[in-house]
C-alpha cells in the first residue's frame, strides 16, 4: 500500500517582475536594476544566490528575475507566512536599491511585482513543490490530478486584463503540456524531473508550475490547501470521481475565459463534464476525507477553513453572486475593482488605465501597492497576520529540516567560516572540508548537526 504523508513538506518558488521608474519612465534595464537590488546580498555573501537567515533561498534567476524559494514548511499557514516573508525581504532590498540609485544620481522608484506576465507578454512563474511517496508513479499520479489542476484556477486564479477581456488566470495561457519533464520550452502543468531534495528511496517532489502568484492570503491558502487535500486522497486511494480527460491541456485556456465555470471538458470515456462540476465533485470528496483525515501536518481545523472557502467560492461561481468571496479570492477582488474603474471611465477592457491598475495590484510595496491599500481598507481579508510574517522573515520553520539549515547558517556566519549549503547539504570548506547530508525533510533535530555546530564554534574559538 502507498505511504500517505498527511504531514507533508512543501514549498513555493516565486519569481518577481522588476523595474525602476523615474518621472513615469523606466530607467535602467532589468539586468541593471537587479544588480542594484542584489548589491547588499553580493556585498555580504559574495553571491547573488544565497540562503537567508530564515533558511529560504533568495537568488537572481535566468532573465534577471528576482526569485524566492520558501524554506520547507509542513502546514498551509506556515507556508503562507514564509511566502509572504519573501515579499518582506525583497521590499527591504528594493528600499536599499532606491537609496543606492539616489546616491548614484540615477534616481527612481524600484518596483517589484508579484504577478506572472509583464507588459510585453513575457511570463515568469510561481512553482509549488509537494513531497509525495516514492511508491507513486508520478506520471500516472499527475494524470489523475490534471482535471483538478486545470480547473483550480476557478478558485485561486489571480486574474488579468488580456487582449481586451478579463481572464481569471495569468498562467493558464503559458502551459502547453499536462505532465512532462520540460520546464520552459513547453511548460507542463506538472513537471516530472526527478529532484526529490531528500531520500530518493522514500520521496519524490511533485513540481507544479501552472499556478498563479497570489496576493490574497485566503487565495494562497485555498490554492495550497485544496491541492494538499487532493494529493492526500489520491495517495490514500480514497474514493474520488474519475474525470480522466481526453486531452486536459486543450481546455485550460477556455476555462480561464469563462468565470461561470461552464466550460465543457471532454472525458476520455466519452461525454463531457463542466469545469465547475469537476471542482464541486472534488470538494464533496474532500469534505468526506476531512471526516477521517489524520490530524497531522496542516491541522484539520485549518483544513476546515480551506474547505469552507472552497465551498463558498464554488457557490459564488454557480450563482454568479460573488459578494460572499469578493474580499478573499484574487481574481474576484481584482475584477470587482477593475469593473468599478471601467464603468467610471465608460471604457472597454482595453483601456490603458485598467492595465495600469491591474499591474499596480501586484506591487509588493505595502505602502504603495494597490492590493495592500485594499487590505488596509478591509476590502481584502487576512488569513494570517503581520507579526507571523515578520517572524517567518527572521527565523526558519522549527518543524522541518529548515530548522537545521538555519542553525548551521547562523553558526557559520557568526564564526566567519567558509561554507556552502543547499537544500540537502551543509558544508564547511576550510580548514578541512566537512559535509553533512540531510535526507529527511521532516527532521528538525539531528545530533550530527549539533556536533557540526560545535566544531564550527571551536574554529571560532581558535581564531
Amino acid at each position: 500500500m502507498t505511504t500517505v504523508y498527511p504531514r507533508r513538506v512543501m514549498g513555493v518558488e516565486t519569481e518577481f517582475g522588476v523595474t525602476a521608474v523615474r518621472d513615469g519612465t523606466a530607467v535602467l534595464t532589468p539586468e541593471e536594476i537587479s544588480r542594484y537590488l542584489f548589491r547588499p546580498v553580493v556585498t555580504a555573501h559574495r553571491s547573488s544566490n544565497i540562503f537567508t537567515e530564515n533558511a529560504s533561498r533568495l537568488y537572481l534567476d535566468v532573465g534577471s528575475h528576482p526569485e524566492y524559494a520558501t524554506a520547507e514548511c509542513d502546514s498551509v499557514t506556515q507556508l503562507l507566512n514564509y511566502d509572504k516573508a519573501g515579499e518582506l525581504l525583497y521590499n527591504r532590498l528594493a528600499t536599499e536599491a532606491e537609496q543606492a540609485l539616489a546616491d548614484d544620481r540615477v534616481g527612481g522608484n524600484v518596483f517589484l511585482f508579484k504577478n506572472n506576465v509583464d507588459s510585453k507578454g513575457n511570463s515568469y512563474g510561481t512553482h509549488e513543490n509537494y513531497l509525495i511517496s516514492r511508491e507513486l508513479a508520478l506520471k500516472s499520479f499527475g494524470t489523475q490530478l490534471l482535471p483538478f489542476m486545470i480547473t483550480r484556477q476557478l478558485i485561486c486564479g489571480a486574474g488579468m486584463v488580456k487582449k481586451g477581456r478579463f481572464v481569471i488566470s495569468q498562467r493558464a495561457d503559458q502551459v502547453w503540456e499536462g505532465v512532462s519533464s520540460a520546464t520552459t520550452r513547453t511548460r507542463p502543468i506538472i513537471n516530472t524531473r526527478d529532484e526529490p531534495h531528500g531520500d530518493s528511496h522514500r520521496f519524490r517532489r511533485m513540481h507544479v508550475i501552472v499556478g498563479d502568484s497570489n496576493m490574497s492570503e485566503p487565495s494562497f491558502a485555498l490554492k495550497i490547501g485544496s491541492t494538499l487535500l487532493v494529493i492526500e486522497m489520491l495517495e490514500a486511494g480514497f474514493d474520488l470521481p474519475d474525470f480522466t480527460l481526453d486531452n486536459a491541456i486543450e481546455h485550460i485556456r477556455e476555462i480561464a475565459t469563462d468565470p461561470t465555470g461552464q466550460t465543457p471538458l471532454r472525458l476520455k470515456e466519452g461525454g463531457t463534464v463542466t469545469a465547475l462540476e469537476v471542482q464541486q465533485a472534488t470538494l464533496a470528496a474532500a469534505k468526506r476525507w476531512l471526516e477521517s483525515r489524520p490530524d497531522e501536518g496542516t491541522p484539520n481545523q485549518e483544513m476546515a477553513r480551506v474547505v469552507d472557502l472552497w465551498s463558498r467560492t464554488l457557490d459564488a461561481i454557480a450563482s454568479q453572486d460573488f459578494s460572499g468571496v469578493d474580499t478573499e479570492i484574487d481574481w474576484v477582488i481584482k475584477r470587482k475593482l477593475l469593473t468599478q474603474f471601467k464603468d467610471k471611465l465608460g471604457a472597454d477592457w482595453d483601456h490603458p488605465k485598467l492595465a495600469q491598475i491591474d499591474l499596480t495590484y501586484h506591487d509588493i510595496n505595502p505602502n504603495r501597492g494597490l492590493f495592500y491599500l485594499l487590505q488596509r481598507k478591509g476590502l481584502a481579508k487576512r488569513w494570517t497576520d503581520d507579526e507571523s510574517i515578520a517572524e517567518a522573515a527572521a527565523q526558519p520553520p522549527q518543524t522541518t529540516r529548515a530548522a537545521l539549515r538555519g542553525r548551521f547558517l547562523a553558526a557559520a556566519r557568526a564564526a566567519g567560516v567558509d561554507y556552502n549549503v543547499d537544500w540537502v547539504h551543509l558544508k564547511t570548506n576550510r580548514p578541512e572540508p566537512r559535509t553533512l547530508e540531510l535526507l529527511d525533510p521532516f527532521a528538525s533535530t539531528d545530533p550530527r548537526v549539533d556536533e557540526f555546530i560545535d566544531y564550527i564554534a571551536s574554529l571560532d574559538a581558535e581564531a
